[in-house]
This record gives C-alpha cells, structure tokens and sequence, in this order.
C-alpha cells in the first residue's frame, strides 16, 4: 500500500511538472512576438490622435476631430493626442509621451527595422503639435486645450465633441516651469530621431526647445499654482518643477551636446534633485529617469561631473532588484512591479525602460551594478524587465494579455470613449453628450478595438476586473504606451 502511495505521488509530481513546462512554453514569447506587440503598441498612438488624419490612417474606425482646436484664440493648435480615454489635450502628459517614444527610438531604433517608420510618425504627430504649442505666441507655451471637468461630464466621440473647447497657456506671468521643461526635453529628444532622415526638422526642433528651456528656466513656477482647477487633480505637478528642469537640461545637452547645459546641470544640479534617491518615474517625477540618461555621460567618457548620477542609477536598479541590499519595491505575487491603485502599468512600462537602457548603459562599457555585496549586472536587469514585458502580454496569474488586441485573451472593456461607442462609419448621425453614457455601461465588448493599447491593469493581488467604468484598471494612456515600445524593440530583436 506504501510503494502505491509512494508511486502515486511520484504520478502527481510528475504531472505537476509536465503542467508547469507546458504554462512555461505557453508564455515563451518568441521575437515574432514581440515584433507583433511592437507592432500593436505603436498603432495604438494613431487611435489617440486628434486633427486632420492622414490617408495612412489604419485605425480607420476613427475619424477628423478638434479641427477647430485654438481658432477662438487665434493660434492653430490643431493636432497631437488625447492623453488617454477623454477627449482633452494635456500638455504635460503629452510632451512625456513624446520624449520617451523619442528615448524609445533613440536607444532601440536600430532593433525595429519595420516599424522605425511608424515610430516616427508617432513621435512627429506629438512633435508637431508641441512645436505650435511653443511657437504661436512670443513668451507664452499652450498647455491644454480642453476642460477636463466639462469633458468628463459627457461620453462622446472625439469626432462629435461639443463641449468647449478652451485653451489653457503658461506665460512670462503665470509660469509653467514643469510643464515647459517637459516640452523642452521632448522637442530635443524628438530632433536626435530625426537628426539624419530629416535635419532641417530636427534643427528647428532643437532650437525651440532652447527657446522653451530658456523660458522656464528664467520665469520659475509649478504650472499647477498658474492654471489650478484646470490640471489638478488630473496631472497636477506633485513633484514640483526642479526635476523637470534637470532633465530638460538634459535632454538639449544630449541633443546638442553644447557646453552651457552641462555648465548648468553642474551649477543647478544641486538644487534640482540630483542629491535624491527617488524610487518612481512618470509624468510628474522625472529624477529616476534623469540618473540613468547622464549616467551614460560617466559611463562612456568617466566624466566626473556625471559620477553622481551614476551612483544614484545604482541606488534605483538595486531598489528594483530582489536579494540585494537596496531593494524596497513591492511585486504582487505574480511578479508584476506594483506602485498604486491607479494606472499602475505606466510605472512598469517606464521602469522598464530604464532597466533597458541602463543594460544597454552597462554592457556597452562592461560594467556592473554593486548593490551591497551583490554584484548586479546587465543581464539581471535584463530578465528583470523581461519579467515585466511578458507579465504584460500574458504571462501573469490571470493569463490575460493587458495589451489591447494581442493574445487571445485581452480586455474588452476599455475605458475609452472612441473606442466604446459606434464608429462613425457604422452609425454616422450624431450621438450627443449624455446619450453616449449608455455604451460607458453598457456590458457589451467595445465595438472598435483600440489595438495596441495597454490599459491600467491590475491590482496589488493580480485582479483585474474587466469593466469599462472602472477606470483605474481599465483606461489606457499614451504614456503607458510610450516607453513600451522601446521595451518591446529591444526583446523583439533579441532571442529568448
């Protein structure tokens, strides 16, 4: 009886076994897949534009829409994106977006040969609208068109849109340092993607972005004390304006690599955040990301100016790494990086990112992290991120995919007003402000599928409930996307 217990056991372990082999190679993803996921995360930016679309649209269930945008003030502001499921245009979200698909291109552009086309036409989409932004009016940066809180009280397609659409703008008395900073940084990074296939562009983009950096350097203010209501709570500047100073410096140095931005990074550092260890980078807090971008200046050259933020890089990849002395970060039992209740998947694409390039950083030098006693290298980051990456195609607890339109199990109820209510191709008469809330409760899958997008995502248990209204698991935005795509270029052109 013991030895068919014994063997009984052995039955079960082995079961167990082929099981988990089986889940493994089910979540494999091959560069094919990968590919195909860049692919879809840069669709995604032509489902969130706003203006005239070109006749290379091929999210074609969307249509023309804010053709209008900025003619009451008298400035075109025609074009750039919609920050997420809304039909408001945000400045400080949407120039983030733009300088991290440019870092995206800048670092693994040469690892998506078929879609480096696609990329910049998303980055140019932003790039353009950031240009009028900037250049309309002497001494003033527009920074919204749209008020939120009217915004969110209707659900309708951005080709319907009524509500008004005001136009909100930082000047020489009511700065925006935050917001102009980030404009600054996303302008030079966008000029180094297009350095060699289009130069006059690239220089008129760098320029600008000295004009801006210049205004917010020298009229200091966070944008959310000048517009209040306006951007907060919705991307109100927490972190204040330093950090985006330091990393728009950055951003004109990398590009231009004139002289005066270092002198000014090394004479402002100090004050600007260069002293902090911060353990999270988005839209408001840009101190992670600013380490690992002039860590490359020490990397490369030893640059001594750029040791401290070398040091700090550390710090952060040794928060991130589990078993090493620093690490502070919380994973859910499934592995997935977990920062808020909100929006949680921006922090895993970003974090991403900056894994990734702090490996390309290290490798390229041959250097490691030292996290206490453990040495940390390039390929540890490596798997770390790729953890993320597949934990987000499908590779988690819930065997979902959070990328819209990838696996056969993703989310079909996205918090997305386009995307939810008729195209206007299948229902062309109008559908007012309030007569759209019926397909933001309606139980039905979205009828146009926003591919390519990746939404909130889960909870801190790996829940995730597939509901339209509830917005924190559900709502995608650009800024998710943006660093992903670097993400996804880099794993699509490396084997597993």
């Amino acid at each position: 009886m013991a030895s068919f217990t014994r063997a009984s056991l052995l039955v079960q372990l082995l079961r167990l076994a082929l099981l988990s082999l089986l889940c493994i190679s089910c979540y494999a993803f091959t560069t094919k897949d990968y590919s195909e996921a860049l692919e879809k995360s840069i669709l995604f930016f032509e489902g969130q534009r706003s203006g005239k679309l070109p006749p290379t649209q091929r999210l074609t269930w969307r249509g023309n829409s804010g053709l209008s945008d900025g003619s009451s003030y008298h400035v075109d502001l025609v074009g750039g994106y919609y920050d997420a499921g809304d039909n408001v245009k945000f400045g400080l979200p949407m120039a983030f977006t733009t300088t991290l698909l440019a870092w995206s291109v800048i670092e693994f552009g040469s690892s998506m040969p078929s879609q480096i086309e696609n990329a910049r036409a998303a980055v140019r989409w932003s790039a353009d609208y950031l240009l009028k932004a900037a250049t309309a009016t002497p001494g003033t940066l527009y920074v919204q068109v749209g008020d939120a809180n009217n915004d969110h009280k209707c659900w309708e397609r951005p080709e319907d849109m009524d509500t008004a659409r005001t136009v909100y703008k930082v000047s020489t008395q009511n700065p925006g340092s935050d917001v102009a900073a980030e404009t600054a940084a996303a302008l030079a990074a966008s000029s180094i993607v297009f350095k060699d296939s289009d130069p006059s562009y690239s220089s008129r983009l760098l320029q600008t972005a000295m004009k801006v950096f210049d205004f917010a350097d020298k009229y200091r203010g966070s944008y959310s004390d000048s517009l209040n209501s306006v951007v907060c709570p919705f991307y109100c500047s927490y972190s204040g304006y330093q950090d985006e100073l330091l990393w728009g410096a950055s951003w004109i140095h990398r590009a231009s690599q004139d002289s005066s931005y270092l002198a000014y990074i090394q004479s402002n550092g100090h004050t600007l955040g260069a002293d902090d260890d911060d353990y999270s980078f988005s839209w408001d807090d840009k101190r992670a990301g600013t380490k690992i971008l002039l860590s490359k200046g020490f990397l490369e050259k030893n640059s001594e100016e750029f040791q401290l933020y070398k040091a700090h890089s550390d710090n952060y990849i040794c928060s991130l790494i589990p078993g090493t002395s620093g690490f502070q970060a919380q994973y859910t039992p499934g592995g997935l990086l977990y920062k808020g209740s909100a929006s949680n998947l921006q922090y895993v694409t970003s974090t991403s990112l900056l894994l990734l390039t702090y490996a390309k950083y290290l490798s390229a030098n041959g250097v490691a992290v030292s996290c206490g006693t453990t040495t940390v290298t390039a390929e540890t980051l490596i798997t770390q991120a790729r953890k993320q990456v597949d934990y987000i195609l499908g590779d988690n607890p819930a065997r979902t995919s959070y990328m819209v339109g990838f696996g056969d199990r993703y989310p079909l109820h996205v918090h997305h007003r386009g995307s939810s209510l008729p195209s206007v191709g299948s229902h062309p008469s109008r559908i007012s402000c309030s007569d759209g809330f019926q397909y933001l409760y309606s139980g039905s899958p979205n009828p146009n599928v926003l591919v390519g997008a990746i939404i909130g995502g889960p909870d801190s248990n790996d829940h995730f409930a597939d509901d339209r209204n509830n917005y924190q698991q559900s709502e995608p935005a650009t800024y998710i996307n943006a660093p992903f795509v670097g993400a996804l270029a880099f794993f699509s052109g490396k084997a597993a």
